[in-house]
């Protein structure tokens, strides 16, 4: 092969590699206390159609996640979030589910 078809299939090659991988990435402040605090947010996160990646930080209260833009968006998952019983800073968890949360879960003073 001629180098210059070699040049232009890798350069496509690359392209597509990159149009897979790429993605919103954002980091969410999550209220969160304990271990089954943090598998609660990240199954829920995970749970939303266009999220790829959902990673919570235990000690930052901070949940990094990777989407894809024309599926979800940060309201959206907060909105899931605080469904569940956890506070981010746009979304107040209903305090009826948040009461229900095992008490290891509790992190309202």
């Amino acid at each position: 092969m001629k180098p210059k078809v070699l040049i232009l299939m890798a350069a496509v090659l690359l392209i597509g590699m990159s149009a897979f991988a790429s993605g919103k990435k954002e980091k969410i402040n999550v209220a969160g206390k304990c271990g089954m605090c943090e598998t609660r947010i990240e199954k829920t996160a995970s749970a939303i159609d266009g999220v790829t990646k959902a990673d919570y930080d235990l000690k930052a209260n901070k949940l990094a996640v990777t989407y894809d833009e024309k599926k979800t968006n940060t309201d959206a998952i907060e909105k899931a979030i605080a469904k569940v019983g956890h506070d981010t800073d746009k979304y107040k968890a209903d305090d009826a589910v948040y009461n229900k949360l095992p008490g290891c879960c509790h992190y309202r003073k």
